[in-house]
């Protein structure tokens, strides 16, 4: 099946807008590592977090279920979330870019709408809570909340949403009691970054507890612990996933061992092992799978995407560990600017890829060439 031409022509830019949050974004996450950079006009530090989640990663997902919808209307979700990112760049965290950022949020919130419509199910239930989870996001920064006391949103929504999409693969095979637990962990996870907003000291360790009640259900169910026997796209998938799901669960006790951090070593190892050990792998795993299903072309799985996802964990690891853990200033901002290469060389191996695939496939279907006539 081949996608009119007409809707590729909007998914294409809507797509770049979100590529161009991604590197706003790591060009934020360099100088916050103190890297002797140029600095923008416009604040870039103050805008990473929404940058990385939002623009970029809320880009992706609300194209990839407008494209699932096939209704024209659902671009103008993640159009809205990239048009925001571009706003955040050009302006630091501008009241414009929050707004859209929030009515992008309302839009999602209109295509599980939707989606629930032709097909109720959990799934999309824990998909739609991750999407209200960034309306919440955008409502606390609106109303003068800073990004680190927000961030329960932020991680609520990468995480709901993914759990949703694993259930949904899942479904199948589930047992009995399969659903009845997704549905007791996505309702902790709801009961406890409610209360980090409204207990911020207690209900810090309430997210903790629904973060590992969600990663336990993860690591029981997920067809990854079968899959990462195979071979090929199978297990490189399976192989991100369960090295995603250790960095959440890392996430998950330090939320509930210690309680709320803002900043600091504790709030970055925190913060990274959400957004960069657990979304950012899940990022690159499903990216053969959801990039040929946006753009309708093919993204072939190579065994040389295991050495970015392998440099992502290994330089997050010696970031936590070293960095925060041991305070070892040199080793957090050189992990720190290797994390960076991981995501730009994903990135590189995406592209070269996918026009490799690209005019493969073009000689592939190419005319003969006619023969001469013989005289």
């Amino acid at each position: 099946m081949t996608a009119r031409p007409g809707r590729l022509r909007w998914r294409v830019p809507v797509l770049a807008t979100g590529g161009f949050a991604l590197l706003a974004g790591l060009y934020a996450a360099l100088l916050l590592l103190d890297l002797p950079l140029p600095a923008p006009p416009a604040p870039l530090e103050q805008v990473h977090g929404p940058l990385m989640v939002l623009g970029f990663v809320g880009t992706l997902v609300a194209l990839e279920r407008a494209v699932a919808l096939g209704s024209r209307w659902a671009l103008l979700a993640p159009a809205c979330s990239g048009a925001a990112a571009v706003t955040l760049v050009l302006a630091g965290p501008a009241l414009a870019g929050r707004l859209l950022l929030m009515l992008a949020a309302v839009l999602l919130l209109l295509i599980y709408r939707r989606l629930w419509q032709r097909q109720p199910g959990p799934s999309l239930l824990a998909q739609g809570l991750g999407a209200f989870a960034w309306y919440a996001a955008t409502l606390l920064w609106l109303a003068g909340s800073t990004v680190p006391e927000f961030v329960p949103w932020l991680a609520t929504f990468v995480v709901a949403t993914i759990a949703g999409e694993r259930l949904e693969l899942a479904h199948l095979a589930l047992p009995r009691h399969g659903v009845p637990w997704f549905l007791t962990a996505i309702g902790a996870l709801t009961a406890g970054v409610t209360a980090s907003t409204l207990w911020p000291g207690a209900g810090a360790h309430l997210f903790g507890v629904g973060l590992l009640a969600t990663v336990a259900w993860l690591v029981v169910y997920d067809v990854a612990r079968r899959t990462v026997r195979g071979v090929g796209l199978p297990r490189y998938v399976a192989v991100g996933l369960l090295a995603g799901y250790a960095w959440l669960a890392l996430a998950g006790l330090l939320w509930t061992g210690a309680g709320p951090a803002t900043s600091g070593p504790r709030y970055d190892a925190t913060l990274h092992a959400v957004f960069l050990g657990f979304t950012m792998s899940m990022i690159f795993v499903h990216a053969p799978v959801i990039l040929p299903a946006v753009l309708r072309r093919p993204l072939p799985y190579q065994a040389w995407l295991y050495a970015p996802l392998a440099l992502l964990h290994g330089s997050l690891l010696a970031r936590v560990v070293v960095g925060d853990a041991l305070g070892v200033r040199p080793v957090w901002r050189g992990a720190g600017a290797l994390n960076v290469l991981a995501v730009l060389a994903f990135l590189a191996c995406v592209v070269i890829t996918m026009r490799s695939a690209g005019r493969a496939r073009a000689r592939s279907v190419a005319p003969a060439a006619p023969a001469l006539a013989v005289r």
